[in-house]
């Protein structure tokens, strides 16, 4: 991020709120000479509305925290910076999607690095590497990890999730009540923000029903008949969680190997602990029969790797894949030479032949392009499963260095 403000006219740190963006800020505009504008305060946000280009007008690096609060800043900072197109002017943090923002009025197209800051991830947590996904594309079938995380400790991970508040809690009664008060809170600012929305029931309605389904597949008519409301206000509260990045779509992958392919996107909560909580799952509830941890793993699994996307060495796109026959890969990892990793996530501790089905027809048909196929489990061993094919701890995302 600081090699950013280095070589970048405008840094923009986009990202949930409560993820650690103004603290992340402070950390990097120490030691230089900077403005900071809070357009949390009002008299502050009222002085940008009022004169924009006066607002921004100073010579040395600037901050201005929660941008969303008065995207019109932007046409003057526009300005600011093909007047003087010096690196580091701007610093910005924002917790909406700049795109989404009701009559944005300009998105500074190359002069703008937009840097998208997540919840802890669990490395960041624990302060271990977090390197899996470079690990695996340079190692193949040969990287190896045991893990001594058992069932209970993973379920203790979900329900936790990354945010720092949270993770700082040291009951799950208190993460409830903050995970309570953020979704509050989100709806209440940031959603309104984007659209006039009267209607919070039933968005909250609607988080409650994209937890059951976190890590499955986005489909709009089913939230819908549910719901008991039109999909196209299913899909445009949908784009709404998105942009305030309470969710995370990942698209269907397809290379044309099939025309049964599916083109439906899965969907997955960007914070695992408040998924859990909008269902009312604790750790010890959430590996019961008939709990939901098979797919809140998924979810947690998926988003743990897109977090890790935002800073491996190896450029990588997420997706997933099925047929229409429902053949499926739960994650898949393309990198830009078309190399290939297929990832399945299973919330067992043991391992079957048959849970290798679907890398097995990724692999047969991408030949030399695959990479290598990973069954991510709650076991503690690396196990083979043939040419290509691995069992590995679900641990080795956040423990492989």
């Amino acid at each position: 991020m600081a090699e950013a403000l280095d070589d970048t006219r405008v840094v923009l740190i986009n990202g949930a709120r409560q993820s650690g963006k103004s603290t992340l800020v402070r950390l990097l505009a120490k030691g230089r000479t900077a403005e900071w504008r809070d357009l949390d305060a009002t008299a502050t946000r009222q002085a940008a509305l009022a004169d924009p280009d006066g607002f921004v007008a100073f010579p040395e690096l600037m901050v201005i925290d929660k941008i969303q609060r008065a995207p019109e800043l932007l046409l003057a900072i526009k300005a600011q910076v093909d007047h003087d197109p010096r690196p580091g002017r701007f610093l910005l943090t924002g917790s909406s999607r700049l795109l989404g923002l009701k009559d944005l009025p300009d998105t500074l197209p190359g002069r703008m690095e937009t840097i998208e800051l997540w919840p802890f991830s669990q490395g960041e947590i624990d302060g271990t590497a977090d390197r899996f996904v470079d690990a695996i594309f340079s190692e193949g079938s040969r990287l190896r990890h045991n893990s001594d995380v058992t069932r209970t400790g993973y379920a203790e991970r979900l329900v936790r999730g990354g945010f720092p508040e949270a993770v700082a809690r040291d009951t799950a009664r208190r993460r409830g009540r903050f995970f309570d008060s953020y979704v509050g809170d989100l709806i209440a600012r940031d959603v309104r923000q984007l659209t006039d929305i009267e209607r919070g029931p039933e968005m909250r309605a609607l988080i409650r029903l994209l937890a059951a389904r976190s890590g499955q597949l986005l489909v709009a008519n089913a939230l819908s008949n549910e719901l008991g409301v039109s999909a196209s206000t299913v899909n445009r509260y949908l784009v709404l969680l998105e942009e305030v990045f309470l969710i995370k779509r990942v698209p269907a992958w397809s290379r044309n190997l099939s025309n049964r392919a599916v083109a439906t996107p899965k969907m997955a909560f960007t914070d695992s602990g408040v998924a859990a909580n909008a269902l009312g799952a604790d750790a010890r509830g959430l590996i019961r029969p008939g709990g939901a941890f098979g797919p809140l793993l998924e979810g947690f699994v998926l988003m743990e790797l897109a977090r890790q996307l935002t800073w491996s060495e190896e450029l990588v796109d997420l997706y997933h894949y099925r047929t229409k026959d429902g053949t499926e890969v739960d994650a898949v990892l393309e990198n830009r030479q078309g190399r290939v990793v297929g990832i399945e996530v299973k919330a067992a501790s043991t391992v079957r032949a048959e849970d290798f089905r679907g890398l097995k027809h990724l692999a047969d048909r991408l030949g030399d392009d695959f990479v290598a196929g990973v069954v991510l489990y709650t076991g503690t061993q690396t196990l083979p499963f043939g040419d290509r094919m691995r069992a590995m701890p679900v641990g080795a995302l956040w423990e492989v260095g």
